[in-house]
């Protein structure tokens, strides 16, 4: 007895060891079933306890379940650690026929990381009711037909599985025809009418029954169909096939009538009753039949349209065998044809989310489009890559989910150097051989206002001869943006901060033409300096600037001016003279400058005549020697004055010269030196009696006199001023003279008194060009010389 009691022990422990075997072998591995069409919140099973997991672990450890490639049917309660159904589960929808119909679910937790694998099986309920093809069927049978002749029926359908999708047959009592619902090898269990009790057609022509199709579900569901039979006579042997299932494998995309099978068939009659044609069930879909074609006569099935796997893999073709007799007899076969794959799809590229054009400025990491790829093909035919041609281009392709990318910017972009961007995306399978597909892209960049402005120099210098006309154009001003539209519509305008020129010069706002709005006097303005700024038309806009140096050229539009003693004012020589003796100057001034300020004098009238003046210095002096005997004598000289500037500008002046004896000159000269030292004539006896003479003589020719000296002395005066002081560029003192570039006053430094016949004129000429002063002010010289 106790040895027995030892014995039950040890086969007690040798279980415990191999059931602890077992579950660590099956450890990570559940097994859950539940109904079909279960509510919301169905309980499953408490997940959290077979996997051995404690309830306040499951957050800390970051419980989680992954459903693999399908809805989310099922759900955890993390608080109790119960798998409940989420949402409603069709099974005929999820799994169709297939007898086995699992959901496959991952259970992930860290610390440490691992992985449960749970299969939750949905369980079929019948809630499919068998349903008939048709409504009504119509058979017809020859009277001779023997007891126990066979007639196939078209069977029912039922969407469910296992028992609820087992249909059994019935047919209302009748006389003549029972029903054989197929053994049981025959999964599809076709009903087939048998003949019991032979026929008469003069009895009982047309027989209506109806056929009843019950599933084995609980509770049970059924469909009927209406069977009405015409009773014939003669031909009672069908065709009969030597199988009545036949199993073809064929590749996709077979070509056009390939031969798939030779189907045949026997018929004991004889005659025309023997023959036989084949054809398709009325049970085979439309579309098949636009796939395949079987031969009336010959019973040869072949390819006749696409064989794509994609589209269907595998053919249910029930083929009928009918012979030629007066009352057609028929015989039928099954044939499935299952499709091979083959790598017969490249992938296909789609573009969405296209967001071009892409703006200049934007960041690395903007996403430019969204790029998804498929694969009709499955398994390595189906598996796809992606790539991106050419590289080095500033974008990238990253992977967001299968088959799925994004297009991002990798660098900065500028629209200046690049304005757009052309891309090839291929993607590829992995089938043999590999099948690859490629699509275009093109990626505008859009302009940014981020380059200002620019001309193509500082500084530009402008040379304007003067009195131009008013509204002349003297200059164009061209600013280049390299950006476009209205980033790089310019505009101008005179920047007047320094000085106010709106009143000379103009800018055109489009063009950039710049015009003088009055004529310019050289005279008067040598040097124009200003800004003109160009502004483009973005938001924000920028801007950028030039220097303008517009410099007035001088025309000779001045004619040479004369000062010092008129007509009416004659010089008295005291004869008599030796040759070359200097009598006066005529002194002439001329506005302009250069050539056109460079003056010459001519004597009118010449020849034969005993005075000469100097080419470039005026000086009038003698040609010969002057007798005293030539006294007496008054001579007015015609001197014409002109410059070198082009056309010649020129005008007259008139020099009196009055010839005295030597008596004469005398009391002349006393005359003049009274009026010059103080203005008030002396009483001496001797000019006293000249005077009373002269008085005699004529009274007129004394207030002639009178005139003369009142004039002589203002114009004295006169001369011995000095003119203003300038800033000397260029002394000339030789006789040639000489002139300067520049010349808008001549200063005459040299007085009056002094010996007649000295050459002491000094011509000086000032600068045309103003001395600019850092600021861009002009500076004025000081009497000293000296700018300020």
């Amino acid at each position: 007895m106790v040895a027995w009691q030892k014995d039950d022990g040890a086969k007690q422990l040798l279980q415990l060891i191999l059931l602890h075997t077992a579950w660590e072998v099956g450890s990570g591995q559940l097994h859950y079933s539940v109904p079909e069409e279960s509510q919301h919140g169905t309980f499953v099973g408490r997940i959290a306890q077979d996997l051995g997991l404690e309830l306040s672990e499951l957050v800390p450890r970051m419980f989680q379940m992954v459903s693999k490639g399908q809805e989310e049917y099922f759900q955890v309660n993390v608080q109790n650690g119960i798998l409940f159904v989420n949402s409603r589960i069709d099974r005929e929808e999820l799994c169709a026929e297939n007898m086995d119909c699992a959901i496959h679910l991952e259970v992930i937790v860290d610390k440490p990381l691992r992985v449960f694998h749970v299969q939750v099986e949905i369980k079929d309920i019948n809630d499919n009711a068998p349903v008939f093809s048709v409504h009504e069927q119509i058979l017809a049978v020859a009277e001779s037909r023997l007891i126990g002749s066979r007639f196939l029926l078209s069977s029912a359908s039922d969407a469910d599985i296992d028992a609820n999708a087992l249909i059994t047959y019935k047919l209302s009592p009748n006389d003549y025809f029972v029903l054989d619902s197929g053994s049981e090898e025959d999964q599809s269990k076709s009903p087939v009418l048998v003949l019991k009790t032979a026929l008469d057609r003069e009895k009982d022509p047309l027989h209506r029954l109806l056929l009843t199709a019950t599933d084995g579900g609980k509770p049970q569901l059924s469909g009927t169909v209406q069977l009405v039979i015409n009773v014939l006579d003669a031909n009672d042997n069908p065709p009969v096939f030597n199988q009545s299932v036949f199993r073809v494998k064929l590749l996709e995309n077979a070509a056009n009538g390939t031969l798939v099978i030779k189907l045949n068939a026997t018929d004991l009659d004889e005659g025309i009753n023997k023959e036989i044609s084949y054809f398709f069930s009325n049970n085979v879909p439309s579309s098949f039949t636009k796939v395949f074609s079987i031969h009336t006569h010959t019973g040869e099935l072949r390819v006749f349209g696409k064989v794509d796997f994609e589209d269907v893999n595998l053919y249910n073709l029930q083929i009928v065998a009918e012979d030629k007799g007066n009352f057609p007899l028929s015989g039928h076969c099954k044939v499935l044809i299952e499709i091979l794959d083959m790598n017969d799809n490249a992938p296909e590229v789609t573009v969405s989310s296209l967001s071009v054009p892409v703006p200049e400025n934007s960041p690395p990491g903007t996403v430019v489009a969204l790029i998804s790829i498929a694969d009709r093909d499955s398994g390595a035919n189906g598996q796809v890559t992606c790539l991106m041609w050419p590289s080095g281009l500033p974008f990238k392709l990253t992977s967001t989910f299968k088959n799925y990318y994004s297009l991002v910017l990798a660098e900065p972009l500028d629209r200046e150097q690049v304005a757009e961007y052309s891309l090839v995306l291929t993607a590829q399978d992995q089938g043999d051989p590999p099948l690859s597909a490629s699509s275009s892209l093109v990626v505008p960049i859009s302009d940014v206002n981020d380059n200002a402005p620019t001309f193509a120099q500082p500084s530009y210098t402008v040379f304007v001869k003067e009195n131009n006309p008013p509204g002349a154009h003297i200059f164009t001003v061209s600013a280049s943006d390299p950006d476009v539209a209205e980033n790089a519509l310019v505009s101008y305008w005179l920047d007047e901060k320094l000085w106010p020129l709106s009143s000379y010069i103009s800018v055109h706002s489009e063009s950039g033409k710049l015009y003088a709005l009055q004529p310019l006097d050289y005279e008067e303005v040598k040097l124009l300096e200003f800004q003109v700024r160009a502004k483009d038309a973005g938001l924000p806009s920028l801007c950028g600037n030039v220097t303008i140096q517009v410099f007035v050229l001088d025309e000779n539009d001045n004619s040479p001016a004369v000062s010092g003693p008129a007509e009416d004012t004659p010089s008295l020589l005291k004869v008599p003279v030796a040759a070359g003796y200097v009598v006066g100057k005529i002194h002439a001034l001329d506005a302009d400058s250069g050539y056109n300020a460079w003056l010459r004098y001519e004597l009118l009238d010449a020849t034969r005549s005993p005075w000469r003046v100097g080419l470039y210095s005026g000086e009038i002096s003698t040609t010969r020697t002057l007798e005293e005997a030539e006294g007496s004598n008054s001579e007015s000289l015609l001197v014409l004055v002109k410059d070198h500037g082009k056309p010649v500008l020129s005008t007259t002046a008139t020099f009196s010269v009055s010839l005295v004896a030597s008596a004469q000159a005398a009391q002349s000269d006393a005359r003049h030196s009274r009026t010059v030292g103080n203005s008030k004539p002396l009483a001496d006896t001797a000019n006293l009696y000249l005077i009373i003479a002269i008085c005699s003589v004529s009274s007129l020719f004394l207030l002639v006199i009178l005139v003369y000296v009142a004039l002589r002395c203002q114009s004295q005066d006169k001369e011995a001023m000095v003119y203003g002081p300038g800033t000397a560029t260029l002394v000339c003192a030789s006789e040639v003279g000489s002139w300067s570039y520049s010349n808008r006053h001549s200063h005459i430094l040299a007085g009056v008194s002094g010996d007649a016949g000295a050459k002491s004129d000094l011509m000086v000429f000032s600068p045309n060009i103003p001395v600019l002063a850092e600021g861009g002010k002009e500076l004025v010289p000081n009497a000293a010389g000296q700018h300020t």
